[in-house]
């Protein structure tokens, strides 16, 4: 027997994209349903981004869920570039007029969203939408009691991921994207960080990052070969490299147990537009981008704020205008993040030989990436530029 029940907006997907989402319309007094397939238990262990621009702090502030963020999160005015023997600061309040960042972990902003007690279908199976093309959207599951649902919906948005549903529900997508020749191993270390800011550094031996996730636990990264296996990478081993290519004189890399470790591909992926009739894409759903410039978890939040407001006018004000501007709004942010977090990509990767031909070609990349470097850390214009774009644009 299926139960066939009837809401406004039909939501896949319980990260920041379908809990924001959520969140937002139930302000406006609109009705959701949001479906995850992963247990709560997964959704707020699961490890993510953890920079996020002035904006979104100022929107979770705005709309009640900023309160523990604002407690326990990390106040950052900028990075450090290192490359060639040399560390620079850049500092993002002098650049782009007072805007900051905030160290706050995408599993603290879901708790916040989860905690705030709005009903979820958490571990459902079986989630599929058709009739998207009309005004009455369904969106179907089968909930962990393996009972069958059918939602009749005014609008349905797909805020599940890369993998998810949504995306394979649409037709003549235009897609674009490129894959780069190096990926991200990651690791939390419960270890204070050895470093008041974000470090970036560029290196003979690969890229590397130091970022943290709370005065206790840091988290880093080095680059890898994208067919690297985690088994390879003991923990002297990461450790080592850590110490290789992030060290400077006079400044300690302090080394602690390493609790969680894995590695994570380098792309970039847009599929456009990001909506078809009544189902609208929202976050990694529709785009994909590296994590160099910290943009993904912010793009999410910029998706949202436009579908909210969009959802908010067509269902509550019966105007579609918003509703139709929705993809190129949100395009036009999203390509921009995609130029950022390529600019950030290139700068400061160490690309195989395979990639160029020969070592000589190889060898002339690097010496254009010290010279974009120098350029950014030298030049008040070329670092404002960096700042603006790595603090973030204003939210629409």
């Amino acid at each position: 027997m299926t139960m066939r029940t009837r809401t406004q907006v039909g939501i896949i997907g319980a990260g920041p994209a379908g809990l924001l989402l959520q969140h937002l319309l139930a302000r406006a007094g609109v009705d959701s349903v949001l479906v995850e397939n992963r247990s709560r238990e997964y959704c707020e262990k699961r490890q993510r981004a953890g920079v996020l621009e002035h904006g979104t702090v100022e929107l979770l502030k705005e709309i009640g869920l900023g309160a523990r963020m604002e407690r326990e999160g990390l106040l950052h005015s900028g990075i450090y570039l290192q490359f060639a023997g040399e560390r620079h600061h850049i500092d993002f309040p002098s650049l782009t007029g007072g805007r900051t960042l905030t160290v706050y972990a995408q599993t603290e902003v879901v708790k916040d969203a989860i905690a705030v007690g709005h009903p979820i279908h958490f571990e459902v199976s079986d989630t599929a939408v058709r009739d998207i093309d009309t005004d009455r959207p369904i969106l179907s599951f089968t909930d962990r009691d393996g009972v069958a649902h059918e939602i009749e919906c005014d609008v349905i948005a797909g805020c599940d991921g890369f993998h998810g549903v949504s995306r394979p529900a649409m037709s003549g997508l235009r897609v674009s994207e490129r894959t780069y020749p190096f990926a991200w191993l990651g690791i939390l270390a419960s270890v204070p960080p050895s470093t008041d800011e974000l470090i970036y550094a560029h290196s003979p031996q690969g890229f590397a990052m130091h970022s943290m996730r709370s005065p206790e636990v840091s988290r880093l990264y080095i680059q890898v070969d994208p067919d690297e296996k985690i088994e390879n990478w003991s923990d002297d081993r990461i450790w080592e490299q850590l110490q290789v290519r992030l060290g400077h004189p006079g400044w300690t890399l302090t080394e602690g147990p390493i609790t969680e470790k894995g590695i994570t591909p380098m792309r970039s992926f847009v599929a456009e537009p990001m909506r078809q009739g009544r189902l609208f894409l929202a976050g990694d759903a529709a785009h994909i981008v590296p994590p160099t410039g910290a943009k993904g978890l912010n793009l999410a939040v910029a998706d949202v704020k436009v579908l909210a407001d969009a959802l908010v006018r067509l269902l509550v004000e019966g105007k579609s205008d918003l509703a139709d501007a929705y993809s190129d709004t949100c395009l036009t942010r999203v390509w921009r993040s995609t130029w950022f977090s390529w600019f950030m990509t290139s700068m400061l990767h160490t690309f195989p030989v395979s990639t160029f031909g020969s070592p000589a070609e190889a060898e002339f990349q690097e010496r254009l990436q010290i010279a974009q470097l120098r350029q950014v850390t030298s030049s008040t214009a070329a670092a404002t530029n960096l700042a603006e774009n790595y603090a973030g644009w204003p939210l629409p």
